[in-house]
């Protein structure tokens, strides 16, 4: 047995098509993801008791729950209350909601990292709400769950692995059915391992080189 490059190189246009909609996908949910989480970090963090406690709910059942169960209650079972998606867009409200679970727990954690005593000089010098948001509390929480936020968004880069199982046509599902039409698992789940190496390894750099320009916001 050989590695079959002709199959690779033939089945390269397909292979490029699913690289496309895995990274919109990324993208479009890591966006919605950071912003929903955001807010509701704010909400938990700002908005008193009762608010954190209803939004505490949600929170700990998507973190506590694996994401292939999430997709499938979604899709299977949404038009059961209703919602009747397509696969495309149950799989970016899945992994949206997914992703913005965890990210409000690392944004609320970065609020809580702010010392007292910033804020409190930003109040001395007359600061607003949103200029203390803009210019203390966002760039020094930013810097302080930066590498914890890279790290969450290379995992939802691997789970959009997950929604092959609901036909999105992304990465995985294309080069699965590469490989089982040709009976050529290895190189069809060799040449998908060194994609994601490779997405993977892009996104880590881009979140150092983010880390080195934020540093200037560090505090000791």
């Amino acid at each position: 047995m050989s590695f079959d490059f002709g199959l690779i190189a033939a089945s390269a246009p397909d292979i490029l098509r699913g690289v496309g909609v895995t990274l919109l996908v990324w993208v479009v949910c890591a966006a919605l993801g950071l912003a929903l989480g955001f807010g509701i970090a704010v909400a938990r963090a700002y908005g008193g008791r009762l608010v954190n406690a209803v939004l505490f709910v949600p929170v700990e059942v998507i973190r506590g729950t694996p994401f292939l169960v999430q997709v499938f209650l979604l899709y299977y079972g949404g038009p059961f209350i209703g919602l009747s998606l397509d696969n495309l867009p149950a799989g970016v409200l899945a992994l949206s909601i997914y992703a913005a679970a965890y990210y409000s727990e690392l944004w609320r954690g970065g609020f809580a990292a702010i010392p007292k005593g910033h804020l409190e000089a930003a109040d001395c010098v007359g600061m607003s709400s949103v200029q203390t948001m803009t210019r203390i509390i966002l760039p020094e929480m930013t810097t302080l769950v930066l590498p914890a936020m890279v790290n969450m968004t290379i995992l939802m880069l691997k789970e959009t692995a997950i929604l092959s199982i609901i036909s999105v046509p992304e990465l995985t599902l294309t080069v699965s059915a590469l490989g089982t039409q040709n009976y050529a698992f290895v190189e069809s789940f060799t040449v998908l391992a060194l994609i994601y190496w490779a997405l993977v390894e892009t996104c880590g750099a881009l979140g150092r080189l983010a880390e080195r320009r934020l540093a200037k916001y560090r505090f000791a």
